[in-house]
């Protein structure tokens, strides 16, 4: 059967779009006839990435937009919503799908020998607002703007750290709770409206977003070898179970996390 979600109208917005779960999520929907609005942080060095991404999406015949700039800016968010807005009365559509996969936060422990080397507040509060809190003001604001589909699907990418313990690993792991715990208020509120909110817990994966952790080489050396699947997890298998869980008929999904680890978390 031909996954396809939209004839080419109705978009997905995707949060992180340039790398990683972003970038391939991006694209899958894209092969299945949604057009994308991206929002990405890339530097000089990073860019070209960015438009490798675009030129994958665009070879599905669909529209583009992406939007350099930061996502857990106020600002920022509010411009881009308002530049999505005129593009959608122009263009047509609705937004089918938000993707919220922004990974920047502070990787340092809570107590160290060196208290200059400790974690402050501006630490540990940036990492749980853009990992955290940032999901709630995308999905009240794009919602307040009327943009969302009737049957439209929110996903946020948590991690098995939100249950996990890793060596400096803590505020990220306090951002992916406070995430779940969106998650599930969310799917409470806007259950009636039709929009389905769903945390994806993705298995450990070979990102730019992992290699930032201060041993990482060893999280993917334990995959390898105790992943009762035998390999890493990639970002196309989170985003092809994003694809199905955005057909209609998983429209009784929500407010839940789904495992998409090949049975990782089990062990």
């Amino acid at each position: 059967m031909e996954l396809r979600l939209d004839d080419g109208r109705n978009w997905a917005l995707i949060l992180g779009s340039s790398s990683g779960f972003g970038a391939a999520t991006a694209i899958k929907l894209a092969e299945c006839g949604l057009n994308i609005f991206g929002v990405h942080l890339d530097r000089r060095e990073t860019l070209p990435n960015a438009q490798r991404v675009m030129e994958e999406i665009r070879k599905f015949g669909v529209k583009v937009y992406f939007f350099n700039t930061n996502a857990a800016d106020d600002k920022k968010r509010e411009e881009v919503i308002s530049q999505i807005k005129e593009i959608t009365q122009r263009e047509g559509g609705k937004i089918k799908v938000l993707m919220h996969s922004l990974a920047f936060g502070t990787l340092k422990r809570y107590i160290v020998d060196n208290a200059e080397s400790d974690i402050n507040r501006q630490n540990l509060e940036m990492t749980i607002d853009i990992m955290g809190n940032s999901l709630v003001y995308w999905v009240r604001d794009i919602f307040r703007a009327g943009l969302f589909d009737r049957d439209s699907r929110v996903f946020a990418m948590t991690s098995a750290g939100s249950h996990r313990v890793y060596p400096s690993y803590g505020p990220v792991s306090a951002a992916k709770a406070v995430l779940e715990s969106h998650v599930r208020q969310l799917a409470f509120e806007l259950a009636k409206e039709g929009i389905r909110v769903i945390a994806i817990q993705a298995g450990i994966t070979d990102t730019p977003a992992l290699r930032k952790i201060p041993g990482h080489e060893k999280m993917i050396e334990w995959a390898k070898e105790n992943n009762p699947s035998g390999r890493l997890t990639t970002p196309e298998d989170v985003a092809n179970v994003i694809a199905l869980l955005s057909r209609p008929e998983a429209y009784w999904i929500t407010g839940t996390v789904i495992r998409v680890d090949g049975g990782e978390d089990l062990v």
